[in-house]
């Protein structure tokens, strides 16, 4: 098992003491350090900035949202980077929600299958660098002949040969149809919840997009980098308590009522009654009582909280279910070293 950094997307400010843990990530032997973005922050410029300190760990976007950039930007973004850091970029790609893409960014946000396949193979045909760069479309033709286009448009390759021609795809993604395309076109995926215990529905879903024709990768040699709370300490049911409340926002208010992807996937995992509660509470401004309706179990299942012993022991399911990455959160470098005792050893 590898241990992944999440570093997540800033709040009202800039965090505090980042390089610090960058730095001693790498030292622990952490895999990988992931940024994130939503709508304040952006997921590459602090990933150059940290990352330049650094000489081993992997580089990682653990979202950048497809409609924040056209293909090209993105791809050209992560040859950058990929560049500066020798090789190290891993690039995370993702949907988002509605509304984030039609509210922040202003984009469509039907046909998503569609429009992440298109964006994929745009990103590999630049980093291929074998001819100039064209798509059909619908979502992101190139060349651009479409309303308001002057007809100059001319298909082009990158000036700068990219370093490397596979820098790792990972898609975030959450529900069947999309894991099966992560599964098709992608060199890894990206859960924002992940629960061992319905491993063999995640697996179904792998398994169709590993079956259909030109699939990229098999299953032996693609990526589960999944996000995991892991916390060790004698007071589980405490720990348990305290991350309620981020549960309870994602599940009732990260996403339109009728269209929250979060609350779907852990009403998959078999909370379907207990997710819809938190909804309801959330949309009445009971946003206390939406957190006390949240299940210890629930967060349980997601997590690895307890005793050293009790977490190695549950290490296992996670293995067992096909994760290759844990990517945790610390809030400082001593629940870091702790982390990396426990999983690495």
């Amino acid at each position: 098992m590898k241990l992944g950094l999440q570093l997540g997307y800033w709040q009202a400010q800039p965090p505090a003491g980042v390089l610090e843990k960058v730095l001693e990530a790498e030292k622990l032997g952490f895999d990988i350090v992931f940024t994130a973005e939503a709508w304040g922050s952006d997921a590459f410029s602090p990933l150059a900035w940290w990352g330049a300190s650094t000489n081993r760990i992997k580089l990682g976007t653990s979202i950048v949202q497809i409609s924040a950039r056209t293909p090209t930007s993105t791809a050209m973004h992560a040859l950058t980077i990929d560049h500066l850091s020798g090789g190290r970029l891993v690039l995370g790609l993702g949907l988002s929600g509605p509304q984030v893409v039609e509210g922040w960014y202003g984009q469509p946000f039907s046909k998503p299958l569609a429009r992440t396949r298109e964006y994929v193979d745009i990103v590999r045909q630049v980093l291929a660098r074998e001819g100039p760069v064209t798509s059909a479309g619908p979502h992101f033709p190139l060349p651009y002949t479409g309303p308001g286009s002057l007809g100059y448009g001319k298909a082009l390759r990158p000036i700068t040969h990219p370093l490397r021609a596979d820098v790792p795809v990972l898609l975030g993604a959450e529900g069947p149809k999309n894991v099966a395309l992560t599964a098709e076109i992608a060199d890894g995926w990206l859960p924002i919840y992940y629960s061992p215990k319905v491993a063999d529905m995640y697996r179904s879903w792998l398994d169709e997009g590993f079956s259909r024709p030109g699939a990229r990768r098999k299953p032996a040699d693609f990526e589960i980098a999944s996000n995991c709370s892991v916390v060790v300490t004698d007071e589980r049911d405490r720990v348990l308590e305290s991350m309620k409340p981020i549960l309870g926002f994602y599940i009732g208010g990260m996403g339109a009522k009728e269209m929250n992807f979060h609350k779907n996937v852990f009403g998959r995992m078999g909370y379907e009654k207990e997710a819809e509660e938190v909804q309801d509470l959330f949309f009445e401004g009971k946003r206390d009582d939406a957190i006390a309706a949240v299940p210890l179990d629930m967060v349980s299942d997601i997590s690895l909280i307890g005793t050293r012993e009790r977490i190695r022991a549950d290490l296992a399911m996670w293995e067992e279910a096909g994760v290759t990455t844990l990517v945790v959160g610390a809030s400082n470098l001593d629940e870091m070293r702790t982390v990396a005792e426990v999983i690495l050893g």
